[in-house]
């Protein structure tokens, strides 16, 4: 159960700072430049992984997002009732750090663009959205498989390698999406804001799940030939 908390935990800390930054500070009364801009809620995003991953990492392995999960999973490094209980766990964490987001904003002053940090796409940028999400999801999954690999991985490194990925994802997709990868920070959010939010989340859950199936599949591939070496 204590790995189930974990998870709970690392995704509430995740969406708190993570969405927290882009909500009251990533871009104050809609001015483009103003507070921390694009790289600060990068940075608060990819150092809140870091900060979990040498907190909860050697407790649940801190997947905190079901794509990676999923990608965990299906590369046969974790059970079926595991994969399915952290999801759950995850979302439920999610759900507590939004809510504390939208009692921050509904209880003082706010001037930032969402409610809670809820993801997007502009109109008629439907494909551009689910190929994005796709692709850097993929990305990030599969840079998880490989720095956490029990034969080559980064060891005690490998938190740094995550939360350093995530920070130069969110910098490319944050424009296009406000950048997801990570279904769970994009369902509870979504749930809180409603509208154009919650109409665009299944975006933000087929992608993610399709790149993270694809990562685990080309790591699967990779993986297969540097053991014949």
């Amino acid at each position: 159960m204590k790995k189930y908390l974990a998870e709970m935990v690392g995704t509430m800390v995740l969406v708190l700072i993570g969405c927290g930054s882009a909500v009251f500070a990533g871009d104050i009364a809609g001015t483009v430049g103003a507070g921390v801009g694009t790289l600060g809620v990068a940075f608060a995003f990819g150092l809140a992984v870091v900060a979990m991953c040498y907190t909860i990492g050697h407790i649940s392995g801190c997947h905190i997002n079901p794509a990676i999960t999923l990608g965990v999973w299906l590369s046969k490094r974790m059970s079926g009732k595991d994969a399915i209980m952290y999801m759950l766990f995850q979302i439920i964490g999610a759900l507590i750090g939004s809510a504390v987001i939208f009692a921050l904003v509904s209880t003082g002053a706010h001037a930032g663009p969402t409610t809670t940090g809820a993801n997007s796409f502009a109109d008629g940028a439907l494909v551009q959205a689910l190929i994005a999400e796709a692709v850097f999801t993929f990305v990030f999954v599969l840079v998880v498989l490989g720095s956490t690999d029990d034969r080559n991985g980064f060891g005690n490194f490998a938190g740094l390698a995550i939360g350093l990925t995530l920070v130069i994802i969110h910098i490319v997709c944050i424009p296009i999406t406000g950048t997801s990868v990570n279904p769970a920070r994009s369902i509870a959010p979504a749930l809180f804001e409603g509208g154009q939010a919650l109409c665009q989340l299944w975006v933000f859950i087929v992608a993610p799940l399709a790149g993270a199936a694809l990562a685990a599949w080309s790591w699967k591939c990779m993986d297969a030939v540097e053991k014949k070496k």
